[in-house]
């Protein structure tokens, strides 16, 4: 009686051991019985989610103003050989990487910001394609590259608030936070804000198309400069990877802001082959205290020496010691 005992209990042991096994197996292949589901908005009401806003001085030569409807309406993937492989009309991109339409009066102004250290070829590559991206959207915009030049560990939140800062000064009334290593796939995920604070790279190939957790807010993300300021920026703190995004998150819910997406398909992104940075070791318990450093730990701390800035045909460099 107890050797039946015994095998039964190694039969059922087996039983956990291969449906733990089916349930491994099923969320390799069918990654999406897993994903979270989350509100978007969809398609028909994109463009009344935008918020029109362009820089004071920017010159409006034109009669009308750009229509933004086909551009949302006629998003096709575009990540192609064409539009990464060099950049075409060059001649179109002013000095400092602006440009704005000239057939129309783009009713949006736009400052990507990048944080950036050694990835020469991932910042060449982005240049190229996201010039030839953001062209096909009627709209003004100018690509700032902040890059930190000393070896301390690399705060990528600090590089966002002095982009900000630098963008706030030449009159930007929107900031795209943008990591360097992801492009966007379709052309109708329009590089502008929207009334709430938007993640936009909420399909990342890297997660299988879908967003692992509803809170995720980093990649790339869109905010006005006056949400941005609201909420101090951005904490100076997180030196090395991870934490500050959700950081970021935290001070928006705080304030009682909360965050939109655009339907997926217009939220799809490739991320390209990187080696992985250092883990910040204190980034749980710079989480745990975020609400308490939401006033005193960002925009309003911000403390660095700006080395140089240059204006280069394709970006504007802003090069700091942190």
């Amino acid at each position: 009686m107890l050797i039946r005992l015994c095998q039964h209990s190694f039969h059922i042991y087996d039983l956990l051991i291969l449906s733990g096994g089916l349930i491994l197996l099923v969320y390799i292949l069918l990654p999406h019985r897993f994903a979270l589901r989350y509100d978007y908005i969809d398609r028909e009401h994109i463009e009344e989610a935008l918020q029109p806003a362009t820089i004071p001085n920017i010159s409006m030569p034109q009669a009308f103003d750009c229509s933004y409807k086909e551009v949302i309406a006629d998003s096709a993937f575009v990540y192609d050989v064409f539009h990464r492989e060099r950049i075409h009309r060059g001649e179109e991109i002013r000095l400092g990487g602006e440009y704005q339409p000239e057939d129309c009066n783009a009713r949006f102004s736009t400052a990507i910001i990048v944080p950036y250290r050694d990835r020469q070829e991932q910042l060449a590559a982005f240049l190229n394609y996201m010039h030839n991206y953001l062209r096909l959207q009627l709209i003004h915009y100018r690509i700032f590259v902040v890059e930190q030049s000393d070896r301390k560990p690399f705060n990528r939140a600090m590089l966002f608030n002095i982009g900000a800062k630098v963008a706030e000064a030449y009159g930007y009334p929107c900031l795209i936070l943008h990591d360097v290593d992801l492009m966007p796939l379709n052309s109708g995920q329009i590089y502008v804000c929207s009334a709430l604070p938007r993640h936009m790279s909420s399909a990342l190939d890297s997660w299988r198309f879908h967003l692992p957790y509803r809170t995720l807010f980093g990649g790339v993300v869109a905010i006005s400069t006056t949400h941005f300021k609201m909420i101090n920026g951005m904490s100076n703190l997180y030196h090395g990877w991870g934490g500050e995004d959700d950081d970021l998150y935290e001070r928006l819910k705080i304030v009682g802001i909360e965050i939109c997406r655009f339907d997926p398909a217009y939220s799809e992104y490739t991320m390209l082959k990187h080696k992985h940075a250092i883990p910040n070791e204190n980034r749980m318990a710079l989480l745990r205290s975020a609400s308490l450093r939401m006033h005193s730990d960002g925009l309003n701390s911000l403390v660095y020496k700006e080395v140089e800035r240059r204006l280069h045909s394709l970006f504007t460099h802003i090069l700091v010691e942190t």
